[in-house]
């Protein structure tokens, strides 16, 4: 998943630099602004939206049963399952939300927008509707993975 992520995150990057890929003049301005924060908000954005599949990889690896030994005071520990399945069913619910409507994208007015960055923006951004039914996946398989153990 992290990789799935990975189109948007540099797109998003590539912005704060002042690319406009695929913004017009105005569209760009628009969105970086013209203090620091607009880039600042776009880099934190793309680095949350990494680091949130990221933890992804716990539902299928040993770092997300037991606590690496060295994590200080909970090194060994193991993890109880519902600490990772609820936080990660919240996640599918939210993910669906956030990107199951960009499945319209190419039907929306994108007046900002050059034609050939529609169509970048909906090809960078696209692999995010397959984030929330993957995650399920692996979040199912975890949970039955772990089922009976606390």
């Amino acid at each position: 998943m992290p990789l799935l992520v990975l189109p948007s995150s540099l797109w998003r990057i590539g912005l704060a630099m002042g690319l406009p890929l695929g913004y017009t003049e105005q569209g760009l301005r628009d969105i970086i602004g013209t203090t620091m924060w607009g880039p600042l908000y776009l880099v934190a954005l793309a680095a949350l939206t990494e680091g949130a599949a990221l933890l992804t990889l716990g539902l299928v690896r040993p770092w997300g049963e037991v606590v690496p030994r060295w994590i200080p005071l909970l090194g060994g520990r193991t993890i109880p399952p519902a600490a990772v399945t609820v936080p990660a069913w919240l996640g599918v619910a939210v993910l669906t939300l956030l990107w199951t409507p960009f499945l319209f994208w190419w039907t929306l007015p994108h007046a900002d927008m050059t034609g050939t960055g529609r169509l970048l923006v909906g090809l960078v951004y696209l692999p995010l509707v397959a984030w929330p039914p993957l995650l399920a996946a692996v979040t199912l398989s975890y949970q039955r993975r772990r089922r009976g153990v606390s």
